[in-house]
């Protein structure tokens, strides 16, 4: 038996004990048809993010697990710009090469994430200390990189996150980087996603972000609303917007019904702009779930489904990746702003540690069979 999102609100709220009558075995998956499958039945494209690192990549059981499941793959930070152009002369394509080789064999498509992180924090060193004297320099920076890369992986990659995180959710303004201030804004993601149109014409190019639903996020809402406004009015060629989806104990999670409503409502006006959707890099954070792994098992589950059953009910949806198969590859486990007070491991992905599914993944196929198809 699950729990639905009150019962889990109620367990992120601090209560002791599940509702009376509430009873949970954890039991083999109740369908063992590949995600990928079940999503593909529906016009869906799933897949996952990997990183090419010995416990992910590198284990044999978790590609094994990946290339059952998974008929999309994405890097989690080897086609970033920091790892494929860490220096002005220096490209590094193998990391993710070699990933891509084995998709390829696997009968898998290829998602980039991505062209253009905007925050400073994640831009390479020399594009910070570059010497700019106007627009025409910050331009040539982007398209020293964007080209190149475009140009090395053609047509194999069908999905571009063009830009990543460009507004502030403090404030819902740009974030500051040198193509804010030399470009503007607006003009510096209108200007990646020409050069992205111009050199992979074929591919879906999409901007990539984290807002969601709560309070806390209202500000950063908007910022992306009026982005992709902006972008509209200039015929910026993007096809859609990547939602992040790292759902879970993040601000203002408790806000419940407000935060379902207000998701619909940005989704509506996303959509209702032309937009498509993607589920970029969907988790749960279940650091305010009880330790008890039954209970929080139970919540994660809950709080997937109904996340699901909202944003997968839109049909503009084409994409649904997840950020991780599996609890201890899960980015996490070892991010600062993540980690439980209890210290125990976050149960987030639909595979435990030993590779053994959850009752996450019975909600995302709940999730995947109630959607409406796609054309």
């Amino acid at each position: 038996m699950t729990i639905n999102r009150r019962e889990a609100l109620a367990l992120l709220a601090g209560a002791s004990a599940l509702p009376a009558g509430f009873a949970f075995a954890q039991t083999a998956q109740s369908d063992a048809t590949p995600l990928k499958d079940l999503a593909q039945r529906r016009g869906l494209r799933f897949g996952n993010a990997i990183a090419n690192a010995p416990n992910r990549f590198g284990d044999a059981a978790y590609r094994k697990l990946m290339a059952r499941e998974c008929g999309v793959i994405v890097c989690e930070n080897e086609t970033k710009w920091q790892a494929l152009h860490p220096a002005a002369d220096k490209f590094n394509f193998k990391p993710a090469d070699e990933m891509f080789a084995w998709a390829k064999k696997e009968g898998m498509q290829i998602r980039g994430h991505t062209l253009f992180w905007y925050p400073e924090k994640w831009l390479p060193k020399y594009v910070l200390e570059t010497k700019y004297a106007g627009a025409k320099d910050a331009e040539k920076v982007l398209s020293s990189h964007i080209v190149p890369v475009l140009k090395h992986y053609g047509r194999d990659i069908y999905s571009w996150d063009v830009v990543n995180e460009c507004i502030d959710p403090a404030t819902g303004a740009f974030r500051d980087s040198p193509f804010t201030k030399h470009m503007g804004g607006v003009e510096s993601v209108d200007y990646a996603f020409r050069l992205a149109k111009e050199h992979a014409p074929h591919a879906q190019l999409v901007y990539n972000d984290y807002m969601r639903g709560d309070a806390g996020s209202a500000k950063h809402r908007a910022g992306v609303l009026k982005l992709l406004a902006d972008l509209k009015k200039k015929g910026t060629p993007i096809d859609a917007l990547g939602l992040q989806s790292h759902i879970g104990s993040w601000d203002d999670v408790k806000d419940g019904k407000d935060a379902r409503r207000e998701w619909k409502s940005f989704l509506d006006d996303v959509t209702g702009m032309g937009y498509k959707l993607l589920i970029t890099e969907f988790d749960v954070n279940d650091r305010e779930l009880p330790g008890d792994i039954a209970k929080r098992d139970a919540g994660v589950a809950a709080l997937t489904k109904d996340y699901l059953d909202l944003t997968l009910s839109y049909p503009q949806v084409t994409d649904f990746i997840l950020w991780g198969m599996a609890d201890h590859v899960s980015w996490l486990k070892d991010w600062y702003e993540a980690p439980r007070k209890d210290g125990l491991m976050i149960r987030g992905t639909p595979y435990d540690e030993k590779l053994r599914p959850k009752p996450m993944r019975d909600a995302i196929v709940a999730s995947l069979k109630a959607m409406p198809a796609r054309a």
